[in-house]
């Protein structure tokens, strides 16, 4: 039997790189990210487990689905060190952006890792937090677009993805452009 799609939810300044931006590169490779647990997060996902794309700091919202295209590997931004990438693709956009205020008012998502681990990057997310965030975005997966059914681990494989523009990256000294997200709600 097959295993299903696990969720996870990543978080990203949509000033850095929006939901979309997402959607008109098509893919793109998701780097820099610098805290231990969600680099573990990454290394745990599966080519087709599904993603709740958030926007922090500005709008602090769900705004769309993504799926991981390309397992695990060395993150390019940070050679000789022990970080993660995958890559990622749009889904489809939330008919209806789900707050974070709407989150926190319910009381079925209140243990959800974005409201208790809210200086993580990259979550888990239980199948039916993704399911009922669907729910309250008034969104639909595609027909193509198995539903998970259980968060498991994840690994993906695919073609090279079009790279997030690197004007957008911080410093090498930072040594990439999510670092800060690790810290941003």
């Amino acid at each position: 039997m097959a295993k299903s799609a696990a969720c996870y939810l990543v978080k990203s300044e949509p000033s850095v790189y929006s939901f979309e931006q997402l959607c008109r590169d098509g893919q793109t490779r998701w780097d820099g990210v610098r805290n231990y647990e969600a680099r573990n997060n990454l290394r745990a996902m599966r080519v087709g487990d599904r993603l709740l794309y958030y926007h922090s700091n500005e709008g602090k919202q769900i705004v769309g689905v993504a799926r991981v295209v390309k397992a695990a590997y060395p993150d390019p931004t940070a050679p000789g060190e022990d970080w993660s990438v995958v890559e990622i693709a749009p889904v489809v956009a939330l008919n209806q952006p789900v707050t974070l205020a709407t989150i926190k008012a319910e009381p079925r998502l209140a243990e959800m890792a974005l409201v208790r681990k809210s200086r993580i990057s990259v979550v888990p997310v239980t199948a039916a937090e993704f399911a009922l965030v669907l729910r309250l975005g008034a969104t639909k997966l595609p027909a193509a677009a198995p539903r998970p059914k259980a968060v498991a681990v994840a690994v993906a494989d695919k073609a090279a993805p079009r790279s997030r523009p690197a004007a957008k990256r911080k410093p090498a000294a930072r040594a990439s452009g999510r670092r800060s997200l690790d810290a941003a709600q």
